[in-house]
């Protein structure tokens, strides 16, 4: 076998070797669709407030119960590292309500409640890897605080006027969602999340006085309350 000829052959498989890289590479390209469902624990904390009840307790804070999430999200991927998408989570819970003495209790739960997150978001998707992908997320939507049944037997001091049950309507409130965490692609269709995430919810202001400016006059300050959701998850992603 000559030399030339043997030149030629390794250049036809090189060239079929690179070839089939790029059509490799083109067909991973191609998945610009991720889904994923993804479980959690969230710690959740609520607002605080000195509210005086129908039985002279001073209510001091209204929280969601630290409880198991879950999520859904799709994303489409613009670029290799530009991704949009939408988040549609949930956290099955209970309200609390903090009292002061001399109440009955120093704190006693009101009833079952049930969180919808609905947001849009923004992710980057750091590095060139296809397999190992971090990234951060920013999103905006709203936070849904379902409607509560209230067993008027929990409540300290309950009174024979109160209803034996009653519900308490939900509200929907602004939110956002600020996420960390990183994908696992151990092929090219099916992997791992795993995500920690923030997502504070506006639930009210405050009065916090008078401030006043030799330019812009005098108006009332306020303090903003945040209800918190902190996240930590898991769970499985698809490629298409």
């Amino acid at each position: 076998m000559s030399g030339r000829y043997v030149r030629a052959v390794i250049g036809v498989v090189l060239v079929a070797a690179v070839a089939s890289v790029r059509v490799a590479s083109a067909q991973e390209e191609d998945k610009k669709v991720e889904v994923s469902a993804t479980l959690g624990w969230t710690f959740s904390d609520g607002v605080g407030g000195d509210i005086e009840d129908r039985f002279g307790n001073e209510l001091t804070s209204i929280d969601p119960k630290d409880a198991f999430s879950w999520n859904l999200r799709m994303g489409y991927m613009v670029n290799h590292n530009t991704e949009f998408g939408f988040l549609f989570g949930v956290q099955a819970t209970s309200l609390e309500i903090g009292v002061k003495p001399p109440a009955v209790e120093r704190s006693f739960t009101l009833g079952d409640e049930t969180l919808y997150n609905y947001h849009g978001y923004f992710a980057y998707n750091f590095g060139e890897s296809h397999s190992v992908r971090p990234y951060v997320l920013i999103g905006l939507g709203a936070t849904h605080f379902g409607a509560v049944s209230v067993d008027a037997l929990t409540l300290p001091r309950p009174n024979t006027d109160v209803p034996p049950t009653r519900e308490i309507k939900g509200s929907t409130k602004f939110s956002s969602t600020w996420g960390l965490g990183v994908k696992v692609f151990p092929s090219k269709s099916i992997g791992l999340r795993l995500e920690g995430r923030w997502t504070p919810t506006y639930i009210k202001t405050d009065a916090e006085g008078w401030w006043c400016d030799p330019y812009w006059g005098c108006y009332t300050a306020g303090d903003a309350q945040y209800a918190n959701q902190f996240e930590l998850g898991g769970g499985i992603a698809f490629r298409f």
